[in-house]
């Protein structure tokens, strides 16, 4: 399931003598819901990334042919 965000902004594209295009400008209320849907994006690619970093560790305990720790004896470790 894919999920798309649209964000409605007002930009201002500032440009040179010769008509490049060299920056945008956008209200400072726009800029914070930039940075604030970063941000929402930046900690789901770190979950998804320590999600996929531990079921590759399960994958590897499954191969191994050392023995386990137990969940309790994990958590009692803590």
């Amino acid at each position: 399931m894919a999920y798309f965000y649209v964000m409605k902004l007002t930009l201002q594209y500032l440009s040179d003598f010769e008509g490049n295009t060299k920056a945008v400008q956008l209200p400072i209320n726009d800029w914070q819901k930039v940075l604030a849907k970063l941000k929402e994006y930046e900690q789901t690619l770190k979950l998804q990334s320590d999600l996929e970093e531990a079921f590759e560790d399960v994958a590897s305990l499954k191969k191994s042919k050392q023995p386990k720790q137990s969940l309790t004896d994990f958590l009692n470790e803590l």
